[in-house]
């Protein structure tokens, strides 16, 4: 148990700059020997992964959790938020989109304020000022007026023109007199949101780029106190979940993680520990074997096409994880690790081999195939549970299936969209292996890794 300071970071809109002022004001708190847990509103993973560097330990990254109201229900967000803000003396969560922005124009499931409200903790607006002065006094209040139980400490405006502007801006804001404003932060064409295109570093790879948030943290700084900015933002108490003893292992399950493949919930795979499972990491870009001694595969998402030259080279991991589908040994795929068991993947550049384990193409487009939370409903037992087993997730991908035949396909998922069910075949069943473009969250229903776990000691 302990007291941490704990506040959102929330934008007016997608593209406002929160991205960057989070990394920024991560860093600089990190780099002042505060213990800083980040996380993150909503279904991403690619900020996460940007947080977990901006907040680096003693050079070692620290994870970034996902809390998404949508998702997950009300106490799993509370336990993931209070099982990782009691070690820390500051957590600071990134919203999603713009404040009030969510799955829906009325209501306000998986927003940030929805967010802000489940944990009980104010929000940090962020607002682009550009060519803004007394108007941004205006937009700051109809925010700050829109849902009475969100509560804004206080007011970042970005992309400040000069002095002269923050002072309109200052002045202007006397008119709203309970959001002070905490900061003005100039326009610097040099700072931006690190690449979205973001892989794990690997062992045999040079150490991550530490100094573009040290970057951030300094632009940050140069238009607000972080000191301040804390002091602005009450204590919270955050205790601990209970944990349950530890237990041996039951079963190994090999993880695939690099640069291709960085995709995964850090609460999917806690979940899957806690359930018996060792998860051993092996990288299908450089290793050549499996680690041995498997009992299932987790394959996550991330970025094949970016890889797929290398992952096609490498024939002789992809031959042994068709192999081990085909032993009937479990075998879980998502987004990009189930692009990466079909017999190919093309992009702009050509056609590149994959483990073939499913007899179809995945071809790349410019523009999104799917977007959006999904809920999916099991038609028949998969290694994830019995038929019937439910879980939420998000599905994100430019990709699409290609094949001659549909009927070489078997899906077994009944899927659920923002606006009703989907007429759209998903979660593929060959052998022991369940592939999906769908990101499930297996903190929206915790008897999946125990039924990962069990099916993987069944063989």
């Amino acid at each position: 148990m302990g007291m941490v300071r704990a506040f959102v970071i929330a934008g007016t809109h997608s593209g406002c700059g929160k991205t960057s002022i989070s990394l920024g004001l991560m860093a600089s708190l990190s780099r002042r020997g505060i213990r800083v847990q980040p996380f993150k509103c909503g279904p991403d993973f690619i900020d996460p992964g940007h947080h977990a560097l901006a907040c680096a330990r003693n050079g070692r990254p620290v994870p970034s959790h996902n809390l998404d109201g949508w998702m997950l229900g009300e106490p799993t967000n509370l336990d993931i938020f209070n099982r990782y803000a009691a070690d820390s003396d500051v957590a600071v969560i990134e919203g999603v989109m713009g404040l009030f922005d969510g799955i829906s124009g009325t209501g306000d499931a998986g927003s940030t304020a929805q967010m802000a409200k489940i944990l009980g903790l104010p929000v940090i607006l962020v607002v682009d000022a550009r060519s803004m002065a007394r108007s941004a006094a205006a937009l700051v209040a109809g925010y700050a007026d829109f849902d009475p139980e969100v509560t804004l400490a206080g007011v970042i405006f970005n992309r400040v023109g000069s002095p002269a502007h923050a002072e309109l801006l200052r002045e202007a804001m006397t008119l709203v007199p309970d959001v002070p404003v905490l900061g003005c932060l100039g326009r610097d064409e040099d700072i931006s949101t690190p690449s979205r295109h973001l892989g794990l570093v690997t062992p045999d790879q040079d150490g991550p780029d530490l100094t573009r948030y040290q970057r951030l943290a300094d632009w940050v700084e140069t238009g607000l106190d972080p000191d301040t900015l804390l002091a602005s933002v009450p204590e919270v108490e955050a205790v601990a979940p209970f944990e349950p003893v530890p237990q041996l292992p039951k079963v190994t399950i090999g993880l695939a993680r690099d640069n291709a493949f960085c995709f995964y919930y850090e609460e999917n795979l806690r979940l899957l520990r806690e359930a018996g499972a060792r998860l051993v990491e092996f990288s299908p870009l450089h290793d050549t074997r499996l680690p041995e001694h498997l009992d299932g595969l987790y394959l996550g998402g991330g970025y094949p096409e970016l890889y797929a030259f290398e992952l096609g080279q490498n024939t002789r991991i992809r031959r042994e994880i068709k192999e081990f589908c085909e032993s009937g040994r479990p075998v879980y795929a998502e987004c990009g690790g189930f692009m990466l068991l079909m017999n190919d993947i093309v992009t702009g550049r050509g056609r590149y081999a994959m483990a073939g384990v499913y007899p179809v193409r995945a071809e790349m487009g410019e523009k999104f195939r799917a977007l959006g939370y999904r809920e999916i409903l099991t038609r028949e037992a998969t290694t994830l549970g019995p038929a019937g087993t439910t879980a939420r997730g998000h599905e994100f991908h430019y990709s699409s299936i290609q094949t001659h035949d549909p009927d070489l396909l078997h899906p077994v998922y009944d899927l659920t969209g923002r606006k009703g069910p989907l007429d759209t075949p998903e979660g593929f069943v060959t052998w022991n292996v369940l592939g999906s473009y769908v990101h499930l969250h297996f903190g929206s229903n915790p008897e999946i890794p125990r039924a990962f776990v069990t099916a993987c000691q069944k063989n």
